[in-house]
Parts: C-alpha cells; sequence; structure tokens
C-alpha cells in the first residue's frame, strides 16, 4: 500500500494523497485500507521512510568510487534527478518528524545524510565546518529543485546550466573554506 501511496502522490501531487483515492487505485472500500495503515497521517509517514531510504540510495550509488568535485555533482544530479522524478514521494518528506529512536525514519535519514556527508569528507573540511557545510548542501540543493520541480524557474534561461552554475559555486566555497588559513 505504501508503494501504491508514493505513486499515486508522484503522479497526482501530494496534498491530493487521500485514503480515498488509494482504496480506488487498489479497488478496494476505503475502510479496508485501515487493516494496514492507521489513517492518512501513518501512510504520508510510511511514504516518507520509503522516499527518504529511495533519495539516500540513489545519491549514495551516485557518488560510489567518486570524491571531491565529481561525487559533489554526482550527488547533486542524483537528488535533483530522484526528486523531479518523484515530486510527490520528496513531498512526503518535509516536515516528517521520526515518532520514536526505533522509528524506519531515523535509519533511513541517518544514511541519507551520512552518504552527504561523505561527499564533503572529500573536501577535508575543518570539524567545525561540517556540520555547517551539510546544512548549507541540503538547504541549496533542496531550494533549487523543490523549486523546479513546482516550475518556480520563469526566467528564459536553461534551468540545468543554473544547476550546474550552483553546484560550481558550492564546490568553489567548499574548496576555499578547506584551504583558507587556520583551518
Amino acid at each position: 500500500m505504501t508503494e501504491v501511496g508514493a505513486g499515486l502522490a508522484d503522479e497526482l501531487g501530494y496534498p491530493q494523497l487521500s485514503m480515498g483515492v488509494v482504496a480506488d487505485r487498489l479497488g478496494v472500500k476505503t475502510p479496508s485500507l485501515y487493516k494496514h495503515v492507521d489513517g492518512l497521517a501513518d501512510l504520508a509517514h510510511r511514504i516518507a521512510v520509503l522516499a527518504t531510504t529511495e533519495l539516500g540510495d540513489a545519491v549514495r550509488d551516485a557518488t560510489q568510487g567518486r570524491a571531491g568535485t565529481d561525487a559533489l555533482q554526482a550527488a547533486a544530479e542524483a537528488m535533483r534527478r530522484w526528486v523531479l522524478d518523484h515530486p510527490g514521494r520528496y513531498a512526503a518528506t518535509l516536515g516528517a518528524r521520526p515518532t520514536g529512536p526505533d522509528d524506519p525514519l531515523v535509519a533511513a535519514t541517518d544514511r541519507s545524510l551520512g552518504t552527504f556527508a561523505a561527499v564533503l569528507r572529500g573536501y577535508q573540511l575543518p570539524p567545525g565546518d561540517q556540520v555547517h557545510a551539510l546544512r548549507m548542501l541540503r538547504s541549496a540543493l533542496h531550494g533549487f529543485v523543490t523549486l523546479e520541480a513546482a516550475g518556480g524557474f520563469q526566467y528564459d534561461t536553461d534551468v540545468t546550466a543554473s544547476f550546474a552554475w550552483l553546484v560550481s559555486t558550492i564546490d568553489q566555497g567548499l574548496r576555499t573554506t578547506a584551504t583558507r588559513p587556520g583551518s
């Protein structure tokens, strides 16, 4: 049922997801879904876990055997491609919070963040800058791909060129941070 819900979120848009829509797709009555999930919030949480796992795996697979600029470009492109292919799933991750330490969202998030942290290790940043770099990277990529997925870029300029420019600027900033005096 999670896969069906995730597919519907991508197809129709996350805000359009409902238990009734999922039931219709599965060819069952809505009340029968409650044998498997506690409601829409539970289904949305399960979709967030699935999406976080899939995105983390996509970035991990793209960055295997790469370091530095090459790993950054591969991670950024993998995230962009995945979010554009799965905008509803990605939307389910926004604001998703673990329900406790054993929640599968914790493990999925840790794995996903671990991959981005590994990309950043290739820049040999000072330990005090690593968390800041991770937040900056996630924020910049999230902002760009979220705007792109929503059709938010209106200027008549190649969006792929803008994305490459963003990633190049991040790369330059990370290399500068790693080599600044006192680092």
